[in-house]
């Protein structure tokens, strides 16, 4: 997959030309006979191109004595911006308040229940209720973790109270409470040496599940117990060592893809996201928008990036393939300088 920075005034013409969505926020266009600005994307006649001039922001236009169009409105928020901000509210009303019911959700964000609902599913892949329901397993997990009786962790995590609570508990767990305690504590790891610094492989009963970056044990370590608080460490030695060496060489190199069974956890969304980053040919990169598109919810930017930070296998899920519209590199859970050296790495074995 491609991306396009708009970094000139060739490229910028041609979005235009197009009306590119993608191009917003990225540049504004200013048309001199009319003394108008406006967005990439706006809708309004195409004006000529000896006209036309480029500035990188609204502001920088505003201060060349350009006007902002009434109809794009270049100088306020992008409207898709302002739906990510229901969005982005919706979710923290839902994380301080469980019991909250789609009514009540698009009632605070000033959207009707209908169109609220489907605007909440195309951004985040999920239904508000689906969300909810999520954010309440997470709560549930995080409680259990901690060390909290069963029946205090339920409540806390605001699953009804009711004679079934234990049941949908147990159905968002994919297990019961006591099994999931069980189930960490099969969890177990070593520490080793790689192109990247530290490196900790963890493996459960069905494969590896943690392949975590850092520059000392005790970072690595820290990250692994926030996700499985029960694991142990192991010896390296036997059939154990010899999986993780795979893991490290899978690492080092790109000639030598990991084999092993992984055991990928995440929601249903987050799943689908990593499946579309591991289908990203080594040497390129795609754009947080492309992966969505790809998923057939383009919407779904910002749910996108959290999919990718959420990820715990890293190298083997590659999600430092992804950057944003104009190039950058963004964030990566492991240190964007580590980003940067894996790119460039997959850019030179592809040339050679």
């Amino acid at each position: 997959m491609k991306h396009v920075a708009f970094t000139t005034d060739e490229e910028r013409w041609l979005a235009v030309l197009a009306r590119d969505p993608d191009a917003d926020n990225q540049f504004v266009f200013a048309v001199q006979t009319t003394g108008i600005f406006c967005r990439p994307s706006c809708r309004a006649r195409r004006a000529l191109r000896e006209n036309v001039r480029f500035y990188p922001d609204a502001q920088h236009a505003a201060e060349d004595g350009f006007r902002p169009c009434k109809r794009c409105m270049p100088d306020k928020i992008n409207p898709q911006e302002q739906k990510l901000a229901k969005v982005e509210q919706a979710c923290r009303l839902l994380e301080h308040d469980p019991a909250l019911t789609l009514e009540g959700l698009a009632r605070q964000v000033a959207m009707s229940p209908f169109h609220f609902h489907r605007l909440f599913k195309s951004i985040t892949g999920m239904t508000p209720k689906a969300w909810q329901q999520a954010a309440r397993a997470k709560r549930l997990r995080r409680a259990l973790a901690q060390g909290d009786k069963i029946t205090d962790a339920v409540l806390a995590a605001g699953f009804p109270d009711s004679s079934s609570y234990y049941r949908k508990a147990d159905a968002a767990l994919g297990m019961t409470a006591k099994q999931y305690r069980k189930g960490d504590a099969a969890v177990r790891y070593a520490i080793a040496d790689c192109s990247l610094g530290r490196c900790l492989v963890g493996e459960s009963e069905r494969g590896i599940c943690a392949i975590l970056l850092g520059d000392d044990d005790a970072e690595v370590t820290n990250e692994l117990v926030s996700l499985f608080p029960h694991a142990r460490p192991e010896p390296m030695r036997g059939d154990f060592a010899r999986r993780v060496m795979q893991v490290i060489a899978s690492i080092d190199s790109q000639a030598l893809p990991l084999t092993l069974p992984l055991d990928i956890r995440g929601t249903a969304f987050q799943q689908q996201v990593w499946q579309a980053l591991r289908a990203i040919p080594c040497g390129e990169t795609a754009s947080y928008q492309q992966v969505a598109r790809s998923i057939g919810k383009p919407n779904a930017v910002r749910a996108v990036a959290g999919a990718c930070a959420a990820n715990t296998l890293a190298i083997v899920i590659p999600c430092h393939r992804v950057v944003r519209n104009d190039g950058a590199l963004s964030g990566y859970r492991w240190g964007t300088a580590r980003k940067a050296h894996l790119l460039r790495r997959e850019s030179k074995t592809q040339e050679g």
